[in-house]
């Protein structure tokens, strides 16, 4: 009998310590000037409230309007850049092998001392060149590539060019992946298109 008469009471005790939560501050005034809103600061609570729904809406709930987007960094555009960048660039000869790391900085298309790429000149000449070298287009359900396989190399070049984030991963599986490969070759630390 004792159980029956209070699982009613522990509800309404939980309903109303949550109105009383989610209520409008004494301090603060409403939202709204209509008469029905002015009447009262705290909502009241209903007979429906002892099944867990309260009359008033809460403060924080959400609004239809959505929040806008963050805006992406524009895409760098092929052709000259500014030739600025910080880059990590991991290159692996086969998957059994240990990768090889590179750093990469470069200052207005010159490298910097904490550069430890073999071929720092020439990969910051090529990212001056070509500010979008690292940013390949991705691939489109149209894009048509030759079959054919350029070996087991794999490289992951990461940083920024040119203040745009760059997070790119280079293969040469099929023809348009050896093509990518050969065009960052430089700064890949790669000739003749090999590690």
């Amino acid at each position: 009998m004792r159980l029956r008469t209070l699982r009613p009471l522990v509800a309404v005790l939980a309903v109303a310590g949550l109105a009383a939560c989610t209520g409008t501050p004494d301090n603060t005034p409403p939202s709204s000037t209509s008469p029905a809103a002015t009447s009262s600061a705290t909502p009241s609570v209903s007979s429906s409230a002892t099944q867990g729904a309260s009359d008033a809406p809460a403060p924080d709930t959400e609004t239809s309007v959505p929040a806008p987007s963050p805006s992406a960094p524009p895409a760098p555009t092929a052709g000259p850049g500014a030739g600025n960048a910080e880059l990590s660039i991991m290159v692996k000869p086969t998957s059994a092998d240990p990768a090889v790391n590179y750093t990469l900085v470069c200052r207005d298309g010159v490298p910097a001392a904490e550069s430890n790429h073999p071929r720092a000149d020439a990969a910051c000449a090529a990212l001056k060149n070509n500010a979008a070298l690292l940013s390949p287009v991705p691939p489109s359900k149209d894009r048509v590539c030759t079959e054919q396989y350029g070996g087991p190399e794999t490289a992951t070049v990461t940083g920024i060019v040119d203040n745009t984030p760059v997070d790119a991963g280079f293969a040469r599986t099929n023809g348009c992946e050896i093509g990518e490969w050969n065009a960052a070759r430089d700064v890949l630390g790669a000739s003749d298109g090999a590690a």
